[in-house]
């Protein structure tokens, strides 16, 4: 796209511009070279506003809008050029008839090709304006009252798209419904009706369109996704989890699909998944758009990537200033007083589909500070849906009286004694504390199936950091630790064998 033969040629015409002007000009075309689309668009609009008449500044705008994949806001600037500044300027139409090929307005496509061929005979950009006409496959009446259909039913989507980011589900309803009854095979609008449903608390019916989606077209990737995340806010885990496996095996072609795959996994919490799709896409020169970033950004730091994190998120507050202070890592803030006093973290576990992030919920709510708060969350779990051991570990923090006998044979003392060593030791509780109790209660998820007789709780916190901090990299001798645990030195060598083999 920046290969320009007309404003190759028009560039030294550019000598009446005010010194300013020419200057942010200059360095706009040098940015754009050097495939730093921010800045090319940084100092291309500020040329502009110096010198707002001036065609070659405002095309070489559009050039750089496009790249960014700002389509709309670069036809406007060509539409602006060809009205009012130099209609001479041919290769307007066939940036146009880009723009909206990439839109899906075809007709609008096949109208700037051709005004493009038409205008300029011999155009740098012949070839490519009549192969995008063969891709069209325009060649009768027939077919232009097929486009007009095309380009009115592109348009609909997109006007329900917008109702439904800004809020007026009833509106996006009817016009999605009022599209579907002219075009019923058009899938895209069945799948945003769903979510629309979905939004209003109908749950039910947007269950019922997906339904109906997956039934008529097995395998739309779109709906898959929706399913992905009502299940998952609808804490129905165990069929999330067989979804979440059927996704994992899908490999989508088309960027648009990879996008919705990747942002899917990260509104589930599947983070590692999220990562390798978006940084996938992030390789391909997939960007521009500010919920690309958002969710590269996330799942990079919620996947332990910080520094892919930061830079993701540098690009996004170059086009999205106003997200400042929505990163990521900004809850982080709030660590300083730790997850057992945060009500919707504890709440967040106490709801996973893990069983060993299920009994840290019920450990951060032992020692919680308020635990009436945290019990009268409105998310606080069904407490049927706890398996039979989580139940009694609940009963007795919560100081429900418990039949010794079932305590005994669940082994929760085990594995709360064993968490309290380590909560002494390392409190509070952030990010990286979690990470030590979460694999001390996989452990022990381990452990209790298998009715282990080991119950040293200090060697097995001491056996845990041992692994932790290994697996973390860090260099921490097991003399150290034994004295640390007042433990000796066999007995925590037993010990990190358990635990190893548990891993």
């Amino acid at each position: 796209m920046t290969k320009h033969s007309k404003l190759r040629k028009e560039k030294g015409k550019v000598v009446s511009f005010l010194p300013t002007g020419e200057y942010y000009y200059t360095k706009g075309l040098k940015a754009l070279r050097k495939r730093e689309l921010s800045k090319a668009k940084k100092y291309l609009s500020r040329a502009m506003d110096l010198e707002p008449m001036e065609p070659m500044i405002a095309c070489q705008l559009a050039i750089v809008e496009t790249e960014l994949g700002n389509f709309e806001q670069s036809n406007g600037l060509l539409h602006f050029v060809l009205d009012d500044l130099d209609p001479l300027i041919s290769e307007c139409h066939y940036f146009l008839a880009n723009n909206y090929a990439h839109l899906g307005l075809f007709k609008e496509a096949f109208k700037h090709a051709k005004a493009y061929l038409e205008q300029d005979e011999a155009g740098e950009f012949i070839e490519d304006a009549e192969e995008l006409l063969d891709l069209i496959e325009l060649d009768s009446e027939e077919d232009l009252d097929e486009l007009d259909e095309q380009d009115e039913l592109i348009a609909l989507q997109e006007e329900a798209r917008y109702l439904l980011e800004g809020g007026s589900f009833e509106k996006a309803i009817e016009r999605l419904e009022g599209l579907i009854a002219k075009h019923p095979d058009f899938w895209p609008a069945h799948n945003n009706l769903a979510l629309a449903h979905f939004y209003l608390g109908e749950v039910e019916m947007a269950h019922q369109v997906l339904e109906s989606v997956l039934e008529k077209n097995p395998g739309n990737l779109h709906a898959l996704c929706n399913l992905a995340v009502f299940l998952f806010y609808e804490k129905q885990y165990s069929l999330l989890r067989q979804l979440v496996d059927l996704l994992r095996k899908t490999y989508p072609i088309l960027p648009e699909q990879q996008f919705k795959l990747g942002v899917t996994f990260a509104l589930i919490g599947q983070y590692e998944e999220a990562y390798r799709w978006l940084k996938k896409l992030h390789k391909k020169g997939f960007d521009g758009e500010p919920a690309f970033y958002y969710w590269l950004s996330h799942s990079a730091y919620f996947s332990g990537r910080q520094e892919a994190a930061e830079n993701a998120w540098k690009h996004m507050l170059k086009i999205s200033p106003e997200k400042a202070g929505q990163e990521p890592w900004a809850s982080k803030k709030t660590e300083q007083l730790g997850y057992e006093h945060q009500p919707a973290s504890i709440v967040r576990r106490m709801n996973s589909e893990y069983e060993e992030e299920r009994l840290f919920g019920i450990f951060l709510l032992s020692v919680a500070e308020d635990q009436k708060k945290v019990m009268s969350h409105p998310d606080f779990c069904d407490i049927e849906s706890l398996a039979f051991r989580e139940r009694i570990y609940l009963a007795d923090v919560l100081g429900i009286p418990v039949d010794p006998q079932l305590k005994k044979e669940s082994r929760i003392s085990l594995a709360h004694e064993t968490a309290l060593v380590l909560y002494r030791k390392f409190q509070p509780i952030g990010t990286e504390e979690a990470g030590l109790l979460m694999l001390w209660f996989t452990v022990f998820g381990e452990l209790a199936e298998e009715q282990c007789r080991l119950k040293n709780q200090a060697a097995f916190a001491a056996a845990t950091e041992y692994m932790w901090r290994k697996l973390r990299g860090e260099k921490e001798s097991q003399t150290s630790l034994a004295e640390q645990y007042d433990l000796s030195p066999s007995t925590l060598q037993k010990y990190i064998k358990h635990v190893r083999e548990r891993l």
